[in-house]
């Protein structure tokens, strides 16, 4: 199936010469994409650090990988080259930084990794303004509908998907191959490879980690807390460790891509809380309880669309949540240049009552939208941007508005 970011790659090799991070999960479809772009004129290389035989070129330096693609011949279009995994190899930057220096105006240089290239937040960088980035999501409602690369933020029709399609979603998750596959026997086994290669290669191969049995403890305890608020200290003590140690074991976890982050909004909330972070899982398919489900569900989508229109260019897009110290709370906030731009409280069944705290806190932020979002209720034709007073939606109409 043709992914958004088939759409997302076309466009950066038309208007930008330079290189492309594509940074994701493993298996969350990548490579796969990656390769789908040899079926175009232009020719097309692939190089991967998990191969040897590729390992070896990569260790010849950039000349000798161009001299294998021809780059010093006459070409009729410019070729794409494939850099896979190349993180895991001590002197990546430098070869990027060696190849793009001698190559860029002759080939189109991506780059894809399963563990974040984390070069962007290096001002000093050797890379710093040579390449521009995509954070890789699973599928979405609305990359399902139309993965075509959007004209601005939200798509102002909804488009409406099956009901087995969004049944798949909702029980397996976003990663193509048990999406595609919708079924339970192969879901179970994938999910348990999956888990296997984190915890046995992963972290062994890319962290100093020792502990390994006590960081699979902690990613249960963080699978069975999702949505909640997260204190280091209580986790430490259940997992026998010091609270240092959670820290950083989850910043492994979430370089990995196994969890992400979201922390409290506090702008203009009186009385709000501002240190306690939530997690949630990138495979919301793991969460075994219905609501923590239905919320990381919604999570996974505003945190795709926040990643997708940043990365886009749209402008600065944040993704967090608000409780006050009176135990108001909505679910999430979602932030266009650092102010607050729509909220969303996530219920599973339908609620005939609006949360009290959506119109509160709209109030409070001065947000344009507020939503209640409800997983169960079936798909309506309506614009839900369209609507400023606080309003229940169905989750298929607004995901189907996103990314």
């Amino acid at each position: 199936m043709k992914r958004l970011y088939y759409a997302a790659i076309m466009d950066h090799i038309w208007e930008n010469r330079q290189m492309l991070f594509l940074m994701g999960p493993r298996q969350v479809g990548k490579t796969t994409t990656c390769r789908s772009l040899r079926d175009g004129a232009n020719p097309f290389f692939y190089f991967t650090w998990d191969d040897s035989a590729d390992r070896e070129q990569i260790l010849t330096g950039p000349r000798a990988i161009a001299m294998g693609m021809g780059l010093a011949g006459l070409l009729e279009f410019k070729p794409i080259v494939v850099f896979d995994e190349i993180h895991k190899y001590s002197g990546w930057k430098d070869f990027l930084k060696g190849f793009y220096d001698l190559y860029s105006d002759l080939a189109h240089i991506l780059v894809t990794g399963s563990a974040r290239l984390d070069v962007y937040k290096k001002g000093g960088d050797s890379l710093m303004g040579r390449y521009f980035l995509y954070r890789f999501h699973p599928l979405s409602v609305a990359e399902i509908a139309n993965p075509t690369f959007p004209s601005g933020e939200v798509r102002s029709e909804p488009i409406a998907i099956s009901d087995a399609a969004f049944d798949a979603l909702w029980r397996y998750g976003g990663y193509p191959d048990p999406f595609l596959k919708a079924n339970e026997r192969f879901f179970n086994r994938w999910s348990q490879l999956r888990l296997q290669l984190l915890f046995q290669e992963d972290i062994r191969d890319l962290t100093r980690i020792q502990e390994l049995k006590q960081l699979e403890v902690l990613a249960a305890l963080l699978r069975l807390q999702v949505g909640a608020q997260t204190s280091y200290e209580s986790l430490a003590k259940k997992v026998r460790v010091t609270g240092h140690t959670i820290r950083n074991w989850i910043e492994t976890l979430h370089s990995l891509y196994y969890c992400f982050e979201l922390r409290p909004w506090s702008t203009n909330i009186a009385r709000a809380l501002i240190k306690e972070p939530k997690y949630y899982l990138w495979d919301w398919a793991q969460v075994a309880d219905p609501g923590a489900r239905a919320e990381n569900f919604v999570a996974s989508h505003l945190l795709k669309a926040v990643h997708f229109w940043t990365d886009a260019g749209f402008g600065q897009y944040g993704l967090h949540y608000i409780r006050d110290k009176d135990q108001r709370k909505v679910d999430f906030v979602v932030t266009r240049n650092n102010e607050p731009w729509f909220l969303v409280e996530v219920k599973l069944s339908d609620h005939k009552e609006l949360s009290p705290a959506l119109s509160y806190f709209q109030k409070q932020t001065g947000a344009a939208h507020a939503f209640q979002v409800v997983i169960d209720l079936p798909w309506v034709d309506r614009n839900c941007f369209a609507v400023t007073q606080p309003v229940i939606v169905p989750a298929r109409t607004l995901l189907s508005q996103l990314i």
